[in-house]
């Protein structure tokens, strides 16, 4: 598809990397010369540089024959602009990035009356990842498919742990609970296991499987499974809004520390229930008598990130909370994830996952379209939800006899609203959702996967 994307900071520049390597065909809009020529030289993709608002660089970008403009700049007000302008002038699909909270409550009007196919608030995604998080305390990373009745978990095996020296074939034996461990990352490699793998101490495991089975699971290992009763946030930013806002509702403790005194009162009016307190949370004795020893979830969230990490870093030599730790850069990221800062949110990638995710689901028109897709362990591994459509190669078919490709399994199958964890004996039949977790990324439908 040809696709525009207006805005050249972090967000845009993921996506043009993504979107370009998946086969569009990418130019990229900025008023600024420097970072167009840094995106165009490093993606091989086009670029233009002016206002993305005005039609006539829309049109130098070729907006008439555009499939999908991405308004992504840092205001709100300008992708809105750039949006309205593309949809009149090239009838394209349109998505816009709008952080600002007081648009949340406005999102469904705005979307309609503009006629945009998508709005992505950046924040919000991120505040409600964390909530996911909070979840399972013991996790890295948890996201959701098929309307949430399956979730997918990521989880580091400790050293002791009942699941070490377990081969996966005799997981339901040992652990007497029945969920499928489709990806193990093991230092530097990232494998897709077959029954006769052995876990081992440090894993990274990726646990698919109906909620209640996750959290029968955890239990079963001696893992706390319950939702996290408070949490100490550094950083009063619009983030940390929407999660207090989520917590709260949940029934979770919140206390902010954040060091502007201006914005101290603005977030006692916004957040009536939360303990709002002013001081820098840099200072380590601040924190000890706020209590960082017994908190239950510690998340550094400021707009700093080795402030975030350090943070991160203090917490986890004082306390047990559960850590989540806000980074916006990624050049890092592998000495990042070597601090073992518990999770790390990249707002960014956030993003990027679900506009492409929209992306792949236009693209999709045969067979079985991609319902949802994520990306773990560094982008190495995709996990993609499909709807299995009549004609499909795969319907009607025992999983023991298709032939998938190497590094690709079936993670779950869900048939008329039931959930079944498949075995060689399960049949995929039309209008079921199935999940699938691969290595080789980039699929664009479920045949794909067949060799």
């Amino acid at each position: 598809m040809k696709i525009i994307i207006v805005g050249c900071g972090n967000v845009g520049a993921t996506l043009a990397q993504q979107l370009s390597n998946e086969g569009h065909d990418i130019t990229v809009v900025d008023s600024n010369e420097k970072l167009v020529g840094g995106i165009s030289d490093a993606f091989d993709v086009l670029g233009v540089v002016g206002n993305g608002a005005s039609l006539n660089i829309q049109r130098e970008a070729g907006v008439d024959n555009t499939d999908l403009l991405i308004a992504v700049t840092g205001s709100d007000e300008l992708n809105l602009l750039c949006c309205l302008i593309a949809k009149k002038a090239g009838g394209c699909h349109t998505i816009a990035r709008v952080s600002n909270p007081v648009y949340s409550k406005e999102i469904g009007f705005i979307k309609e009356e503009l006629g945009l196919s998508m709005i992505i608030n950046p924040q919000m995604a991120a505040a409600r990842e964390i909530g996911r998080l909070l979840k399972y305390p013991s996790a890295l990373k948890v996201d959701s498919f098929v309307k949430s009745r399956v979730e997918l978990v990521v989880y580091k095996i400790p050293e002791n742990s009942p699941l070490c020296n377990v081969q996966l074939k005799d997981m339901d034996r040992t652990i007497h609970c029945n969920v499928l461990i489709p990806v193990v990352e093991r230092g530097e490699q990232v494998i897709i296991p077959d029954g006769n793998f052995e876990l081992k101490a440090g894993d990274e495991i990726t646990i698919v499987a109906p909620a209640e089975n996750t959290i029968e699971f955890f239990k079963r290992i001696g893992v706390p499974a319950a939702v996290t009763k408070d949490i100490m946030m550094i950083g009063g930013g619009i983030t940390s809004i929407y999660l207090a806002k989520q917590l709260i509702a949940m029934g979770v403790k919140v206390k902010i520390v954040e060091r502007d005194p201006v914005r101290c009162e603005e977030l006692t009016e916004m957040l009536p229930k939360a303990l709002i307190i002013c001081g820098d949370a840099t200072e380590k004795e601040l924190l000890i008598e706020e209590g960082i020893r017994n908190v239950g979830a510690f998340a550094a969230m400021t707009n700093f990130d080795e402030e975030n990490i350090m943070l991160a870093l203090f917490a986890k030599s004082i306390s047990k909370a559960k850590l989540i730790t806000k980074v916006h850069r990624i050049a890092y990221d592998e000495i990042i994830d070597s601090l073992g800062i518990g999770s790390v949110i990249y707002p960014k990638y956030i993003t990027s996952e679900s506009i492409i995710k929209y992306v792949r689901a236009m693209r999709n028109t045969i067979g079985s379209n991609i319902e949802t897709l994520y990306r773990l362990n560094d982008n190495r591994v995709e996990v993609l939800e499909f709807h299995i459509r009549k004609d499909s190669p795969v319907a009607g078919i025992p999983l023991r006899e298709l032939k998938l490709k190497k590094n690709m399994i079936i993670g779950c199958i869900t048939h008329k609203g039931q959930v079944e964890m498949p075995n060689g004996d399960s049949v995929i039949d039309v209008d079921d959702m199935v999940i699938l977790i691969t290595t080789t990324t980039g699929l664009h439908d479920i045949s794909d996967a067949l060799k």
